[in-house]
């Protein structure tokens, strides 16, 4: 009975690892995992040389991996067994807290945040050397929800006190007293803009200009299932996209940008980029109603997506840039910084993982 049992063992196991083989490389698995957002490996290319230096066991590995069927079904078993089973604080750098998913964002990296700051100051002496700079660093969630709850988390204070000194030609704007949890999607990195009228308020307001406008809220009838719902394999309530309107928000005109409110988008992976059509290179934001406001660049990450146009009130013309898509090499090409203010804008993410600046 003890022999027979084992033979059992082994079959089934042999016909398990078969049945899935089979299921994997007969290419019946997805190319891209709507989870992660992401495009999954291809099978690599077979030669003698990479063969012989290791680098196609590697690759079939990383592929492998990524192709098992079942495999969002076979991630969710291992998060819910980590956080819940196992009382893990943390699966794979994710865990939840005060109803938030988030990802630890531990510890500081002075090189990132030193390639960040010696590119601003390259552009900046490049480009606009006598113009009016601004600095404003957007603080990430776990700013207010992880140290609290047992989580590793930055020096936040520390952090842009050093972004400070390496823009030391900016002058900067505190906004990170303005916010708290609450201002975040529950499932995704981004802040809510209709929390955050008060952030445009005051960064307006550090820049020299006031915001008079009010606001109609609108609701996507989209649900939004953020960035950190399919890295965490969790299955978790959506959160809900808000817009604001008014009228000088309804007149702007937009270069780079499919609208200022892109709707082709609410129904995308990603709903967020209705905002401005999501991350673009450059973008021209024009305000008819305001032909004396002056002018004004923003280099920004995908935060600034959503602000602008609340900001675009004190100004005739706005133009984001988006190093992570454009290099900075060719900037001139691009964008006019002439008679402009300068605003850079930027999540502590984006400056403590800033290799994608270009």
């Amino acid at each position: 009975m003890k022999k027979f049992t084992h033979i059992l063992t082994v079959l089934l196991s042999g016909l398990f690892v078969l049945i899935f083989s089979v299921w994997c490389f007969t290419g019946q698995t997805p190319d891209y995992s709507d989870s992660e957002r992401r495009v999954l490996k291809s099978f690599p290319e077979f030669s003698f040389e990479s063969f012989s230096s290791g680098k196609f066991a590697k690759d079939f590995e990383s592929y492998a991996t990524e192709r098992f069927p079942l495999r969002d079904s076979f991630r969710s078993i291992k998060a819910y067994t980590r956080l819940y089973a196992f009382m893990q604080k943390d699966n794979n750098d994710l865990f939840v807290a005060d109803s938030h998913l988030s990802k630890l964002q531990y510890p500081e990296n002075p090189v990132m945040t030193s390639h960040a700051t010696e590119l601003f100051t390259k552009v900046k002496d490049t480009y606009f050397p006598d113009s009016k700079v601004y600095l404003a660093v957007i603080p990430d969630k776990n700013m207010y929800i992880a140290e609290e709850n047992g989580f590793l988390s930055l020096d936040y204070k520390g952090f842009t006190q050093r972004i400070r000194q390496g823009l030391s030609f900016a002058e900067y704007i505190e906004i990170s007293h303005l916010l708290s949890a609450d201002d975040y999607y529950l499932t995704d990195t981004h802040w809510k803009q209709e929390n955050i009228t008060d952030v445009a308020a005051t960064i307006a307001q550090g820049m020299g200009k006031e915001l008079k406008d009010t606001y109609t809220e609108n609701t996507l009838e989209y649900p939004f299932n953020g960035v950190y719902v399919g890295q965490s394999a969790l299955k978790v309530k959506p959160d809900t996209i808000k817009y604001l309107t008014n009228d000088t928000i309804n007149g702007l005109q937009t270069e780079g940008a499919n609208g200022v409110y892109d709707m082709s988008k609410a129904s995308s992976k990603d709903p967020y980029e209705i905002f401005l059509s999501g991350n673009q290179p450059v973008i021209k934001v024009t305000n008819p109603a305001n032909t004396e406001g002056g002018r004004l660049v923003i280099f920004r990450d995908s935060f600034g997506s959503s602000i602008t146009p609340l900001l675009a009130e004190a100004y005739s013309e706005i133009t984001l840039v988006d190093l992570r898509y454009i290099s900075s090499n060719l900037l001139g090409e691009y964008v006019d910084f002439e008679n402009a203010d300068v605003l850079f804008m930027y999540s502590t993410l984006l400056l403590n993982d800033s290799l994608s600046l270009k």
